[in-house]
């Protein structure tokens, strides 16, 4: 009997290809995920070493444009997190609809696995038919040959 060879092999390669670039798109988002979240973090730590400052300020006392700098440094600090904050949102959402993407490839390319899987288990059985067709085949020409034999 001839060797298995799956039709669709080159449409699962496909198929497998893209899901492979889907879930390295994907890595590359979650990278940048973290990344904006350690960026946030690190401003956080800013804004409390700031916010220390301006208190030991206030309490050694100082001049009033002193306050109002500090005052001005920790609103834009704010403002730079709420900045990062959103841009990490954007972030997330595109990492949801990435995930979605490989999600519906991994899915489809599943079809086709399943459907070599399938392919090749009727090939084994095929075979196994085939196989034994042969066997009974060969004894029964033996045993024929064996009785032609002793006739003779």
């Amino acid at each position: 009997m001839k060797q298995f060879k799956y039709r669709l092999e080159t449409v699962l390669d496909y198929k497998t290809q893209v899901l492979d670039n889907l879930k390295t798109e994907h890595a590359v988002i979650i990278q940048n995920v973290n990344r904006k979240q350690e960026e946030i973090q690190g401003l956080h730590r800013e804004l409390t070493g700031m916010e220390s400052e301006f208190d030991r300020t206030k309490e050694a006392g100082a001049p009033i444009e002193n306050y109002r700098l500090f005052d001005m440094c920790i609103g834009r600090m704010e403002e730079m997190i709420d900045e990062e904050k959103a841009r990490l949102k954007i972030l997330r959402k595109q990492e949801e609809e990435k995930k979605q993407e490989v999600i519906t490839a991994k899915v489809d390319t599943s079809k086709f696995e399943k459907l070599k899987d399938r392919k090749f288990k009727e090939y084994q059985k095929e075979a196994a038919k085939a196989d034994e067709m042969f066997i009974e085949e060969f004894v029964s020409n033996t045993s024929l040959r064996i009785r032609h034999q002793h006739r003779g």
